[in-house]
Formats: structure tokens, sequence, C-alpha cells
């Protein structure tokens, strides 16, 4: 087994970035999702008497949904706010917002489009910091992504997951997160649309033992695959650039030819919502429903768990 960087743990109880996260971290996370999916009831009193703030910028399904079920399901209670009632930055700073949600809450999630705001929520809280998703990375969702692999193919270790399509959030996250977990990991995207070189180099100096390979020939990216995995080409605030992308994004489709390019056991994964006809096929989702959908609701089990790693003292 390749041996990661020693790294700190969980910097200051947040998760506002993977590279929060030490390899000791994401396993005893992982490790406590599987327990929780085993027995939902588990640590059900956890939260009682406490409260957990969910901030939102931007339209929410599954991580709202998974929160919070996940926060009552451990005993507490979800105050959700949106973003505009806030005004964060216009009506009130960010300091003077962390400061006092520090004094009425456990913790924070935090859902919104610039990256900057969340890691300023996370400088002045006193309490955990989670991020919901940003622009730059989408850590709750790669951590679920790890524990499904895990789940279907009982190790994580030595495996390659191909992603497909847009460099975005997920993308980035994903480097981040299979490095620390000794994923190979294969991005094929446009040129132009590939993750921040930044995100890369994080991955090569925490893990430079595993292949990480950048390529715009999909194709090559799915040789050898255990997973493929994909996003909507045009995610929230680029709708201006929906016909443009079609256009783009056109080859880097999970179809059936690119599914053949894989292992012949390998699965497909989508952190939906999910496009069918373009950033995949109807037939292929249809296929791989079962374990997309499984994908979906371990958001929720490794969130619960995410909390747990949290605000366990």
């Amino acid at each position: 087994m390749a041996k990661t960087q020693k790294r700190k743990s969980i910097k200051k109880n947040n998760l506002v970035s993977m590279s929060d996260i030490s390899q000791d971290d994401l396993f005893q996370i992982i490790n406590l999702t599987k327990k929780i999916k085993a027995k939902p009831l588990l640590k059900s009193g956890f939260l009682k008497n406490k409260s957990i703030a969910l901030i939102f910028a931007k339209p929410s399904l599954r991580t709202r949904v998974s929160f919070e079920v996940g926060i009552r399901e451990l005993g507490g209670q979800a105050i959700t706010i949106k973003m505009d009632e806030i005004s964060v930055g216009i009506r009130e700073n960010v300091e003077d917002i962390a400061n006092v949600l520090s004094r009425y809450v456990s913790a924070i999630v935090i859902r919104t489009y610039e990256q900057n705001q969340i890691e300023d929520l996370g400088k002045f809280s006193s309490v955990p910091v989670i991020n919901g998703l940003s622009n730059e990375e989408h850590p709750c969702q790669v951590i679920a992504d790890l524990f499904t692999l895990s789940e279907v193919f009982g190790k994580l270790s030595g495996l390659k997951l191909t992603y497909v399509g847009d460099g975005n959030n997920v993308a980035q996250s994903l480097l981040l997160a299979c490095a620390l977990a000794n994923v190979n990991i294969s991005i094929a995207c446009p040129k132009k649309y590939e993750p921040k070189l930044i995100f890369l180099e994080k991955a090569k100096e925490i893990n430079p033992r595993i292949k990480i390979e950048l390529t715009n020939d999909p194709r090559l990216a799915a040789k050898g695959a255990n997973a493929l995995y994909t996003d909507v080409w045009t995610s929230m605030g680029q709708e201006k650039e929906q016909e443009k992308r079609k256009k783009i994004f056109a080859s880097y489709q999970i179809n059936d030819g690119l599914l053949s390019c894989a292992n012949k056991n390998a699965i497909v994964l989508h952190c939906l919502p999910a496009h069918k006809g373009q950033e995949i096929t109807g037939k292929v989702f249809e296929r791989f429903s079962s374990i997309i959908y499984q994908q979906a609701e371990n958001r929720l089990h490794a969130q619960k768990a995410i909390l747990l790693k949290l605000l366990d003292k």
C-alpha cells in the first residue's frame, strides 16, 4: 500500500477543503460511515440539544436534505438560512457573522459560490465549518464517493477512477481525495476546462506514488478504469454558456463506447443532477442507476460521519 505524505489531522475541526483532511481522518470517516449505514440509529443522541446552521446561496436537494435528515437522526436541529437573508459581505461582514453564529450553533454548513467565503468563515468561526459545495471544492460529495467505491469493490487502494467532463469543484476535490485514499485517478477534460493546476500539485504532494493523469482524450483516460465518473457540463451560474459548452463537451460523454474502454466490471458514478443525453446517455444511466442512487444515499451516511468526526471532543 502506498504511503501518503505525513500530514496533520483535520485543521481546527473544519472541512473547508479536502486538504484539511489527513489520510487517517479520511479512513476514520469512511469506517464510521460504514457503521452508521449498517446501524442508522448509532449515536442518535450525539447532537441532543444542539443546533447546526445550514447556509445556502445555491439551490440544493441532496446536500440540504441529507444534512437536515442526518442532523435530525443524530438528535439535533438544523437551522436553514438563505444567503440573501444575511447578505454576507454586504449587510454584515464574514467575521461578525462567524462570531455571532458560533455563539448560537455547534457547527456551520455552507453552500456558496465563492470558496473564499467558506475559508473566511472557517478562519473566524470558533465552531466547525463544513463546505457543502463551492466553486472550487465539494468535499462532502467526494467522501461519499470514496465510501461508495469501497462498498462496491471492497477496497480503495489500487483502484483507478476516471473522471470525464468539466474539471470543476467535484473533479478538484476528487484529485485530493483519491491521493489520500491511494486511488489512481485519470481526468479527461477539454482544453481550458481542466482542473486548476494547484489541485494537481497538491494531489502529487499528498501522494507521489499514485498515478495522476490529465488528458484531453476520454478513451485513453477510461482505459483500465474501475469506475467512470461524470458531472453536468454546465454548473449553476454558467447557464449563459450552456450551448457553447454542449459543443465543447460533446465528445466527453459517458456512453457504451467509452464504457467499453474501461474494465469489464467497471461502474459508473454521477453526483447528480444528471442531464441525460449530455454528459451521460440515458441507457448508461439506467444501467447503473442503482449504484448512482446508492452514491446519493451515501451522502446522508457520510455527512453524519463527518459531523461526528468534527464535533467529537
